[in-house]
Formats: C-alpha cells, structure tokens, sequence
C-alpha cells in the first residue's frame, strides 16, 4: 500500500457526504467502522503507517521546493518553511486530539474530518451553527475536493513540462553529464499538445476502478518516486557553488507565492485520522506522526535549500527542468512523470467518489454505466482544461496551496480545537495560540491568493513560463 492508503480512506470519509437530505444525526448513524476501511483489509504496522505517512506528504510540490526558498530568499526560505512545518503537525496533532476527544464522548469507534467539523459545531453555544452544523462537514468535503482537483491539473502541467523537454531536447542529448547549459532551442510543438497527447490514457486508466489493480501502479509510483529522487540528490550534492550572491530575503510579493507552495507540499492532513484508525495500535501514531513528518521537513528543507544553492536565479519551477541534458537526468524526469502518471488516478478516486453516487442516483439504473464513465471523462477534461487555460506550474500550485490547503491545514483546526473545548474550562493562552494560528493562515490564504492571481493576469515571461521555451 501507499497512496492507495490515504485516498480509499478520504474516499470514505467524502461519501459520508453525499446525504444532504438527512438530518446530522441521521447521517451520522450510518457510518460505522465497516465504512471507514475496505472489507478485510490488514492493519497497518507501525512501519507501515510510516512508509504511508511519507509517500502521503511527497509529491509535485516536493520538486517546486526550490523555487519556493528562491521566492523566499536563502534565510528566511528554509526557516520559514521549518515554521510552517511544525505549524502543520501541531495542527495535524489538533485534529487528532479533537477526533479522539469527540469519539470518546459520541461513543464511537472512529470520527473523519468532516465528520469532527460536523459533530463539533452540533455542540457549540451558538444556536445557527448547531443548526447548520452538517455544513461543516460540507466544506470539509469541498475543500477536500478542490485540493485534489488541483493535485490533478498540477500532474497534467508537470507531466506536460517534462514530457515537452525530453522530446525536444532529444536530439542534443548526450551521454555526458555536465551542468545545464542555455540551448538555443526552440519548441517545435505546443506545450497544450503534450497535455492532450496524455489525456486520452488519463481517461482510460481512471476507468480502472478495481483497488486491487490500482496498488499495482501504486507500487510503481513508490519505485520510480523513489529512484527519481536519489538521483536528483545525487546530482544537486555535486559541487554546490558557495551562495555569496544569493539574497538571504526576496521581496513581499513573492514571499507570497512561497506560502502557497509550502502549504501545498504539506498536503497530508486529509490522512492522519484514516491512518491512525488503521494501525494495530493507533495509540502509538502520534510518535510515527512526529518521526514521519520530521523526516518529510528535514527533506523539504534540504531539497529546497540545495536546489537553489546549486541553481541559483535560473533555479526552474521544477528541479526536473534543471538538471543535466544527458540520458541519465532525461531519465529522472521520465521515472518522476511514471510515478505522477499514476498517483493521478489514485488522487482523481476522492472527487470522483462523491460526485459520481451522486450523479448515478439521479438516472436509471440502465443508464448508471454509461453516467459514470461520463462523468469519469469530464473529471479528467475538467483537470485537462484548467492546465491548458492557466500554463503556469508555479503559480498553480500557489494558488491550490494558498486557497484550499491553508483552510485544511492551518484554517480549521485550531477554529476545532476551540469549538470542541470551548465548554471544559479551556484555559486561554490556547486560545489565543488557536486564534493566532488562525488568522495567519488566513492572511496567507488571502494576500497569497490574491499574489497568484495577480501574477497569473499577467502576460507571460517565457524566461519564467513552465516549457522548454524558456531555453530559446
């Protein structure tokens, strides 16, 4: 297992969403532990968990790291993100102990986000959001949606900037390996092409709906991720020139677009509860929740770091456009493109899952086939479209970060932790680290919002934009 993990769970956890027409209570009776994992599947180990937790965390935004610290600046890139770390597990560790908390007094054996969110506001003194407590839930499941819609058009643009510069590099590609140099090249097709050339076979692989089959490419994510990654270490710890000219602090505005990347790279909150409630002995994840995501910190910090050290101010929006043009390198981005190629169906099951139970009870059951398969291939075109209408890998993965991430992530939580204790004598320096913590994340999503946006209105500079034309 791997990805497979986090996405059969949040799976659940949004199907539990789709009966707006019951009352909270109502809804709620029906989720019991059975909903929660697929039928007769093996607890997870404390390793297991581990090797979850970190495949959970690393994903596109990993290679966009160094560009994040350039946006940033030298010293305040890699502590800010260590901050921003450790804000994410304390809020990971928030929901946790809300979940538990909230399990405890409903008696139940296990409680998702969505549902946290929902059977914390039934609770709370104000009389309209115990009304419309369900509503919590709701976004919850919104969020959850277009966070991996984003994922999906992220994979469509990484898959594309790749693919474009191995085919038209392919015929200055050496088998030596030296430093990246400027070519005068320039790109025989459009980088839009690339990204309806692999559109078709998106749509046919997220047609496979069986989860047994959909491990095995899990399987080979896990691999080529895996070897993708040494190599690129390999290459970035290779005479690393000393950072004499590379400023410590970057401007305001682009500090902005480095908080959305950084939250977008931390994207495993969705999994810690389904995680947790799979281990043979959940009451030890909070220790894999601080081994793992230490680990996950330590490589963000010093992927980034290194990355643009050795780059410099020609460091790419993914560290795959700057390495070597020899067939060693060619090959990292190759494996990496296999592994995202794959993960993108196991990302594309949470939306899927929720929209489409939907759309089926709303035809004949001679017509659900044909409905499912339909809205499987808008799905897709929908995450196709959205890459071909904004070419600009950075500024997209700012904006997923910055809009839904933060609210997972940073937003709600604490607002939990306040909504869940608020009535035991919770003492008052915790609440207002909630608040602060709060309001932080809320002023990233909205001025880092705001930055992507901006800079997405803005005609594009092919020094910067994602495709081999940056090299003409």
């Amino acid at each position: 297992m791997s990805l497979l993990g986090r996405d059969y769970n949040e799976l659940n956890e949004l199907n539990s969403s789709d009966n707006s027409s019951k009352s909270p209570s109502e809804s709620s009776s029906n989720i019991t532990p059975e909903n929660v994992h697929p039928a007769g599947e093996a607890e997870l180990s404390m390793m297991q968990t581990l090797i979850h937790l970190l495949k959970c965390n690393i994903g596109t935004g990993l290679l966009g790291l160094p560009l994040a610290i350039k946006n940033a600046g030298l010293l305040v890139g890699p502590i800010s993100l260590l901050a921003i770390g450790i804000l994410t597990v304390h809020c990971m560790v928030i929901l946790l102990n809300c979940a538990h908390h909230l399990s405890q007094r409903l008696q139940k054996t296990f409680v998702n986000y969505g549902e946290a969110t929902m059977y914390s506001l039934e609770t709370c003194p104000n009389t309209w959001l115990r009304t419309h407590s369900v509503w919590g839930r709701y976004i919850v499941s919104f969020l959850l949606i277009i966070t991996q819609l984003g994922f999906c058009s992220v994979y469509f643009m990484f898959m594309a900037d790749n693919l474009q510069q191995i085919v038209e590099e392919a015929h200055v590609t050496s088998n030596t390996c030296q430093s990246r140099k400027i070519l005068v090249l320039t790109p025989n097709l459009d980088i839009r092409f690339y990204m309806l050339t692999i559109l078709p076979f998106l749509i046919l692989l997220v047609f496979i709906q069986n989860l047994k089959v959909m491990s095995i490419f899990s399987t080979l994510a896990n691999i080529t991720t895996l070897g993708s990654t040494v190599l690129i270490f390999h290459y970035i710890l290779q005479g690393i020139p000393f950072p004499s000219n590379l400023p410590l602090m970057a401007n305001w505005k682009t500090f902005l677009l480095f908080f959305g990347t950084a939250i977008f790279t931390f994207e495993g909150i969705g999994m810690v509860l389904p995680l947790k409630n799979q281990m043979k002995n959940p009451q030890h994840f909070t220790s894999v929740l601080y081994l793992g995501m230490s680990l996950v910190i330590i490589l963000y910090i010093c992927l980034g770091t290194l990355g643009y050290m050795k780059f410099g101010s020609d460091t790419q929006v993914s560290i795959t456009l700057n390495l070597p043009n020899c067939w060693l390198y060619q090959s990292v981005k190759l494996m990496y493109s296999i592994g995202i190629f794959f993960t993108y169906a196991l990302q594309f099951h949470v939306p899927a899952e929720i929209i489409i139970p939907f759309a089926i009870s709303q035809v004949s059951e001679n017509w659900a086939l044909s409905v499912d398969l339909s809205v499987r291939t808008g799905l897709v075109c929908l995450t196709c479209v959205s890459a071909i209408l904004i070419p600009r890998l950075d500024l997209v993965i700012s904006l997923v970060g910055s809009v839904s991430s933060s609210a997972l992530a940073l937003i709600i939580p604490p607002l939990l932790e306040i909504i869940t204790f608020y009535s035991e004598d919770m003492d008052y320096v915790t609440i207002a680290k909630d608040i602060v913590i709060s309001i932080l994340g809320l002023l990233g999503c909205i001025f880092g919002t705001y930055q992507a946006l901006y800079e997405l209105t803005q005609p594009i500079n092919h020094s910067v934009a994602n495709s081999t034309g940056v090299y003409a």
